[in-house]
């Protein structure tokens, strides 16, 4: 069952592009943008099972040098 998640990610001054640049290496990574409000990027997961987001977000995208803080959005339905 295909699993997608939105992203919402707080980045520090001046990151925002090499943020956005690692973001997009990542597998799964359908859509990445940078926005106004209250956070810098949205970016989109998709996974064909949806525990890899976790996972995903755990190992590879907290680890992003740059990034303050991510909020994670499951779609669901």
């Amino acid at each position: 069952m295909e699993a997608r998640a939105y992203i919402l990610v707080e980045v520090e001054s001046g990151r925002i592009a090499d943020v956005i640049g690692a973001l997009r290496t990542i597998q799964g990574m359908s859509a990445v943008d940078a926005v106004t409000g209250p956070y810098d990027i949205i970016a989109t997961l998709q996974t064909l099972d949806p525990r890899q987001i976790g996972h995903l977000v755990m190992h590879e995208i907290q680890g992003i040098e740059g990034l303050k803080r991510t909020v994670t959005c499951i779609v669901i339905g």
